[in-house]
């Protein structure tokens, strides 16, 4: 059953990756801290919000030093167009603390080390780790959560148990691009109110019962 599952995951991942092939992670960034940074502000907030914010916000805060540099109320103003501005700020700033303390100022490239950052999950320390460090990880996001589960890959709603199956189910050298092609049909297809089936690269692959019949 397993290896089953192991093929479709393979092909479905295939079919995507032919179906999206400008896909990639959409937040902008240069560097490790840029993209943690950003992941943390993409919370509940739309990634194209995040990288007008960050266009001016890199440059002028390009280090955790930067950051901790700042005079009080200064970041917060700075990301006040972003959703709960004033909690990320605080967790930005506490981040960037415990990143001087602990790191040098550098983010660390274990699973970990990020998780014990404030404001920083298993979801934004994968994603950090694979889109800016070139190591496999999957981080799952409301995405990456409902997609496999429409599709019968996996049966979890607990983010953490849906990364641990993915990774099962995929070679270790696929979860970068398995990630991100899942998010886009996420995104662009299989939507989260009104998924477009009639556009799916992958229709015929799907369990999902509730999926809309081809004419």
């Amino acid at each position: 059953m397993l290896e089953k599952r192991n093929e479709l995951a393979v092909e479905i991942v295939a079919r995507l990756d032919k179906a999206y092939p400008e896909a990639r992670q959409e937040l902008n960034f240069s560097n490790p801290f840029e993209l943690l940074i950003a992941t943390i502000l993409a919370a509940q907030c739309t990634d194209v919000r995040v990288n007008e914010v960050t266009k001016t916000l890199f440059v002028k805060y390009p280090t955790p030093q930067a950051i901790l540099a700042a005079q009080p109320g200064e970041l917060q103003e700075d990301i006040r167009t972003i959703s709960f501005y004033r909690n990320k700020a605080k967790g930005i700033t506490a981040a960037s603390s415990l990143l001087v303390e602990k790191h040098c100022g550098r983010v660390p490239s274990d699973a970990e080390q990020l998780v014990e950052l404030p404001y920083v999950g298993r979801k934004t320390a994968n994603i950090v780790l694979s889109n800016a460090m070139n190591i496999p990880a999957i981080g799952v996001d409301t995405h990456t959560m409902r997609v496999p589960n429409r599709l019968g890959l996996v049966s979890e709603q607990n983010p953490d148990k849906v990364e641990r199956a993915l990774c099962k189910l995929l070679p270790r050298d696929s979860w970068h691009r398995a990630n991100i092609v899942l998010q886009w049909h996420g995104r662009y297809t299989c939507k989260a109110k009104k998924p477009l089936c009639a556009d799916c690269a992958v229709f015929d692959l799907c369990a999902w019962p509730d999926k809309e019949p081809l004419n």
